[in-house]
Formats: C-alpha cells, structure tokens, sequence
C-alpha cells in the first residue's frame, strides 16, 4: 500500500475541499437576427444646426435552446438614435438584434442567468460594435464608435427595476 501525501494543513486528502466546477464555453455561432437603418436626414432634411446628440438603449434576452443540451441563445438589442441637439429633429435611427449561440458547461443553475446576460454579450459586444460603425458610416455618417457597456451594472439595474416593480409575470431579459 502506497502512503499518501498530506497537504500542507495536515490533513489527508481525503478531507480537502472538492474544487470546483470547470466552466467550459464555446461560442457555436454569431449572427444578425434584425437590422435596420433609417436615414432620415437624407429622406426629409433637416434644417440648422446639425450638431447630433446620440442616444442608445440596450436590452438583452438569454434563453436556453430547445432541443440542445448545454446551449444557450443570447441576444442584444440594440436601439441608437441620433437628433440634433438645437431642435431635437432625427438624423439617423439604427436597431439591431444581434445573437450569440453559446456552448456552456460547469455554470451552476443559480448561476446560469447572470451568466448569460453578462459573460455573453461581454463576449459578442465588440463585434456588435464593429457593424454599429460599419453601418452608420456607410449610411452618410461619421462612424458611431460605441464605448464599452458595463454588462454588470446593466444587470444590476434591471433586477433593481424589477424588485420596484409589481409582480408581474417573470421574464428572463434584462
């Protein structure tokens, strides 16, 4: 019989703590579900100061797949919209959803839904990113380069959102 090693604490190995799970993640694939760009300076005009003034909301859906094990969609949405800072007229609108599909192991279930709503788009943003500058510069504007998103206080904000609102039905977007 074969003597065992014991750990710097003395303990045998037997009574070391079990470690944790390994996380495994693969992205299976990225794409755009829906894009649209509305050009309305060039549709109407839009007369005086053009200075642009851009506002954007991001929301986010994660949602395992049906008939996949260990698989997770999860989409951005993303919503851009730029008016003039004088007269609030609109110069551009850009929306797009854009989807990762996600290979995800060793995430406990308690764990799963901040995961996908953070960890994932962290992951897919900076290619969301690229198409919002591609799109709006091809589109007759200088190239919307959007800044990082903090995926953890975007989450936040939503569950603080959801304790001040009524019960209602629970949704799984953020």
């Amino acid at each position: 019989m074969q003597d065992q090693p014991e750990s710097p604490q003395g303990d045998s190995p037997a009574a070391a703590p079990a470690a944790a799970p390994r996380i495994s993640q693969r992205i299976l694939t990225q794409y755009v579900r829906d894009l649209s760009f509305e050009n309305v300076l060039a549709r109407k005009g839009v007369s005086g100061d053009l200075t642009p003034e851009i506002a954007v909301q991001v929301s986010l859906d994660g949602r395992k797949r049906g008939g996949a094990d260990n698989q997770y969609e999860v989409t951005t949405k993303l919503t851009a919209t730029s008016k003039t800072k004088a007269a609030g007229e609109v110069l551009f609108v850009l929306e797009i959803e854009y989807v990762g599909v996600f290979q995800i192991e060793g995430v406990p279930e308690a764990q799963m839904h901040p995961y996908l709503l953070i960890e994932c788009p962290r992951i897919t943003f900076p290619f969301l990113r690229r198409i919002v500058s591609d799109v709006t510069r091809d589109g007759g504007f200088p190239a919307l380069n959007l800044e990082m998103i903090d995926f953890v206080q975007l989450y936040r904000n939503e569950l603080a959102r959801r304790q001040q609102q009524p019960a209602a039905a629970p949704r799984l977007d953020a």
